[in-house]
């Protein structure tokens, strides 16, 4: 009886203790899911910004009754000038982020986010909604170089790949919310939903520091505080800070050993940077993966998609609900594509879809062709079917994988230039072709432009299928290998041996 009564005691005890860390683990799961909830508000309102001008513009131009009111130099420069303002703050957040910490760039970045829909809001001109969409190139210049920062540091292995692909979504319900609020109510509302949707992230005064950033200036015990608060005391959090501080220790001896006065090999340094194989190369794959997504057209489509569908079906009603039904299925499509990502290979998935998304930008020409010479008729629900099919044949592969690939191929040693020049590139390329999209459609007219983002994209994604190496279920060290020069690639592999016997 006794022997009974212990294990029941000890059955008792080890329930409660399991009670007791479960309850554990989730306190510290919302503490990561604050912080990042946080990144995600900031990131919607980004969605929201870039949202705006689709529905923005053509209620200034209906309430004038005139297009005068939006020219459409001013047009294109409200739907582009986001990406051209953010191509300093690329260089200058970086810097922020490493001198001074993860939160008061941070905090920085939603105090201007609020003061530019504040503007947003009250504004009486073009000009006004000019220098607020100027204003938020500080919010997208964060994004590679600050907020993906900081749901990576803040949130643990097992959390983070969720939270990355929740981040990726959240923008396009930011776009979705905006075209919805213009497409059923003033546009200025926009504006109100943004500013209270910034309040939230200003909840990173009770953030902690990040673990990473501390470690990396030497501040340890407050690392440590930061990790435990964030992660807990398990065994894999425990494991995860040791790696962490250990890996800076070594890494601050080593900085304390080598300071001398190297200005002299600096320059033979860029030359054998920029001349390594595994520098450029992935540099390269990754410029075309990026080039082939902006070139297909779909985010040209996202935000011009009112003007686009009111061309080719020429009814207003039809576009508002067209662009919301393109918008959602986007949003579908990017999510069915993070599900597929787990099941099918990397190129498989990208060139499959993208594939797709190009066949369906050829049909659409043709079928516009075919409307404008008068050989078939224009039904409007076959030209949303195509487009719909087109945005998700895009959002599947080309609008998701560009950032698992650059995380893939860029190796650890040369992350943070090929971050800063990919970052740059894509801003520049994002502006440019938003910006200069209202002339090709002018210049080649709807079908023609469809053909040319067609034959685009067709040109990268031959590249894409000659250069770009499968990468999942490989490790690291093994896609790193794969642009070495064999030579070099031998050594490495013999190294790794004998420091393995």
């Amino acid at each position: 009886m006794d022997s009974c009564a212990d294990e029941a005691v000890d059955l008792n005890e080890s329930g409660e203790a399991d009670d007791k860390n479960s309850v554990t683990t989730k306190r510290y799961l919302w503490r990561q899911i604050f912080v990042s909830s946080g990144v995600w508000s900031i990131y919607f309102v980004l969605g929201l910004g870039f949202g705006a001008p689709t529905v923005m513009i053509p209620q200034i131009r209906r309430e004038a009754n005139s297009t005068d009111a939006v020219t459409e130099s001013m047009a294109s420069w409200l739907t582009s000038v986001h990406g051209y303002s953010a191509l300093p703050w690329v260089f200058v957040i970086p810097v922020l982020t490493r001198y001074i910490g993860r939160k008061i760039p941070f905090t920085i970045i939603c105090i201007v986010t609020l003061v530019s829909f504040l503007l947003f809001y009250f504004s009486t001109n073009t000009t006004h909604l000019l220098i607020s969409a100027i204003m938020q190139g500080m919010l997208l210049a964060s994004n590679m170089t600050l907020l993906v920062v900081i749901v990576t540091e803040y949130s643990s292995p097992k959390y983070r790949g969720v939270f990355m692909i929740f981040e990726s979504t959240v923008f396009f319900w930011g776009v979705w919310v905006a075209n919805a609020t213009g497409a059923f109510s003033h546009w200025k509302n926009i504006g109100y939903i943004a500013f209270v949707c910034s309040l939230y992230p200003l909840t990173v005064v009770f953030w902690p520091e990040s673990p990473y950033w501390l470690a990396m200036k030497g501040r340890f015990e407050e690392c440590a505080a930061s990790h435990h608060w964030l992660k807990g005391y398990d065994k894999d959090s425990q494991c995860e800070l040791e790696t962490l501080i250990d890996s800076q220790k070594q890494y601050i001896k080593m900085c304390a050993e080598n300071k001398r006065n190297v200005a002299g090999n600096r320059v033979k340094f860029i030359y054998e940077t920029i001349s390594t194989k595994a520098f450029y190369m992935p540099m390269f794959i990754s410029v075309v993966v990026m080039s082939m997504y902006h070139f297909s057209g779909k985010l040209v489509c996202t935000m011009y998609a009112m003007d686009l569908i009111n061309q080719i079906t020429g009814s207003n009603i039809t576009s508002s609900y067209g662009m919301l039904i393109m918008d959602i299925i986007t949003i579908v499509g990017m999510q069915l594509g993070c599900i597929l990502s787990k099941f099918l290979k990397r190129r498989t998935l990208l060139l499959t879809s993208a594939t797709s998304g190009i066949f369906f930008l050829y049909v659409i020409s043709v079928y516009l062709y075919l409307v404008k010479y008068s050989v078939i008729a224009e039904n409007r629900y076959l030209s949303i079917l195509f487009l719909t099919l087109f945005s998700v044949s895009i959002s599947l592969g080309p609008m998701i994988m560009p950032s698992t690939i650059f995380g893939e191929l860029i190796c650890l040693r040369y992350q943070t230039p090929c971050l800063l020049l990919l970052t740059l590139f894509s801003e520049f390329l994002m502006a440019t072709i938003l910006k200069t999209s209202p002339y090709i459609f002018r210049t080649l007219t709807l079908p023609g432009a469809f053909l040319f983002y067609g034959l685009s994209a067709s040109f990268f994604a031959l590249l894409v299928y000659k250069y770009l190496p499968e990468t999942k279920d490989k490790t690291l060290f093994e896609i790193e290998n794969y642009f070495k020069d064999p030579n070099q690639r031998q050594n490495d592999v013999e190294r790794v041996l004998i420091k393995h016997r």
